[in-house]
């Protein structure tokens, strides 16, 4: 027994190191794993210093914008701008209207449209607002906004279909459909028809594809109410969503059923803020054996027209009607809107007489200008 002690002691104590070796060194691993472990998770979560480092981060470029270090403007920086001349130059005029509104109600800012035409009845583009003077009781007024953007419109197309148009129908049915070809998607249009009564064929609508049915469906036979169907497409435009407003009649001319007079529709049209055209599908001279009323038809229509700013265009040959009807509908597209304040500020309710001249630049032929001729002022 006393041999033996001495061998297995001396056996047992490098084991015994072996197993403290070993143990320790898989501790070391072991923290070695815990700190990476801590490590990336430290490094994957948000510090509470990422705040603080932001907000310099944000501050500077304000700083730099405000001191003006920064030499090159930015985009957002320049688009303001330019939306600002914009607005003075162009879109000023149609914030003048109000939807519903008319000329009479509201004369703070005083809206003319203005068509220019050369010797050949050519439409004159271009033309800056100094080539234009307005007056208004022959006193020169400032001109405030100028445009010559194509704007929605409202339009109200004024169709006869009385007997005597029985042999002219076809094409003018055609005419008008040329005409509509010519719109825009945001304007709208309503359908007035009448021969010994007038009738609302069609309220407003951007459809139009139902305007084209509905003057299918008509007939011509009757009589000639033509103011009655001016009075009613006055009255109708009263609900227009556009600030621009526009009647086109379609008519062989002469009145012989009206309820109105033509001094009812005079005054009418000097009230409403709508421009008036009219195809006038006249018959020769020769053939204008009818009422006197009938025959006063084309001068009729030539006042009604013209005080608007809007014009007659005759025809004498029925293949023309399509190709007016287009021009029109370029015409009311190609127009300067000028608007002024009237120095005159008194609410008198009386009428005011405007005039438009024209300073047409060096090397242009005599240039004609069509433009409404006055307007009421507003009674309080």
């Amino acid at each position: 027994m006393k041999r033996d002690l001495p061998v297995t002691v001396p056996q047992s104590r490098p084991e015994m190191r072996r197993v403290v070796f070993v143990a320790f060194r898989l501790l070391l691993v072991v923290c070695f794993l815990i700190a990476q472990t801590l490590l990336q998770a430290a490094a994957q979560a948000p510090p509470d210093d990422s705040k603080p480092k932001d907000d310099p981060k944000k501050e500077e470029p304000k700083k730099e914008e405000i001191r003006g270090e920064d030499p090159k403007p930015t985009v957002d920086d320049t688009k303001p701008k330019t939306k600002v001349v914009d607005d003075a130059r162009k879109d000023t005029p149609g914030k003048g209207f109000k939807p519903g509104g008319t000329l009479h109600v509201d004369v703070d800012m005083a809206m003319v449209n203005v068509t220019v035409t050369d010797p050949y009845n050519r439409l004159v583009t271009g033309l800056d607002p100094d080539n234009f003077r307005v007056y208004e009781d022959n006193v020169e007024q400032e001109i405030v906004t100028f445009s010559s953007e194509d704007v929605p419109i409202s339009i109200g197309v004024i169709f006869d279909f009385s007997g005597s148009m029985s042999n002219k129908v076809g094409k003018a049915r055609e005419a008008a459909l040329q005409f509509f070809k010519t719109a825009n998607p945001q304007d709208e249009f309503f359908l007035v028809s009448f021969n010994e009564r007038a009738e609302l064929t069609s309220a407003f609508t951007n459809s139009v594809e139902d305007l084209q049915s509905r003057l299918m469906l008509t007939s011509p036979k009757g009589r000639t109410a033509l103011l009655d169907a001016i009075y009613l497409g006055l009255s109708e435009m009263r609900g227009a969503h556009n600030a621009k407003r526009s009647l086109l009649i379609l008519s062989d001319g002469g009145d012989n059923h009206s309820r109105y007079n033509e001094n009812d529709i005079k005054r009418l049209v000097r009230e409403a803020d709508t421009q008036l055209y009219a195809i006038g599908i006249f018959d020769p001279l020769g053939s204008r054996n009818r009422t006197p009323e009938e025959l006063k038809g084309p001068s009729l229509l030539s006042e009604v027209t013209e005080m608007t700013g809007g014009r007659v265009f005759a025809v004498e040959r029925i293949e023309d009607l399509p190709d007016i009807a287009t021009k029109i509908g370029m015409e009311l597209r190609n127009q300067y809107v000028l608007g002024y304040r009237p120095s005159n500020k008194a609410h008198d309710a009386r009428w005011r007489k405007i005039k438009i001249k024209l300073r047409a630049p060096r090397g242009l032929p005599p240039l004609t200008v069509f433009a409404k001729t006055g307007y009421y002022a507003p009674s309080h």
